[in-house]
């Protein structure tokens, strides 16, 4: 039976509160803050405010990693969360940012990336090595 790699949450966010949106500061800290709501270990932060609005930014974690691109214009969020391991949870990293972000609809799913049986896990392993 395959087991997955990692779990990666795809989330559209409407709706949202347009100036959180376009405040690269608040963007931050609610992103990191949903990192480490859910458990994860913060490594690395990047963000970017474009001009005249929008603001794009990633944070790293040990686990993988939580992204963000928003249109305030839009009031409108892409959003994903992606974690590998069995000890994080993304949904908590996602629900903290819709609720953070002041989400009014909202269209998430799993997807689960790295299915890979174990047969070939360990064929990958030989060619790397």
């Amino acid at each position: 039976m395959p087991q997955a790699l990692g779990r990666h949450i795809i989330c559209e966010a409407y709706g949202c509160d347009k100036e959180i949106l376009n405040d690269v500061r608040r963007v931050e800290k609610i992103m990191v803050a949903a990192a480490l709501a859910c458990g994860a270990e913060v490594r690395e932060v990047a963000f970017h405010r474009f001009s005249p609005q929008g603001v794009s930014g990633v944070v790293v974690i040990s686990e993988s990693h939580l992204a963000i691109h928003t249109w305030p214009e839009l009031g409108y969020a892409a959003i994903d969360v992606f974690t590998c391991g069995d000890t994080v949870d993304p949904w908590v990293a996602c629900n903290f940012l819709i609720e953070k972000f002041d989400a009014q609809n909202v269209q998430s799913f799993e997807v689960q990336r790295g299915l890979v049986p174990p047969v070939l896990l360990k064929i990958d392993d030989e060619r790397v090595s």
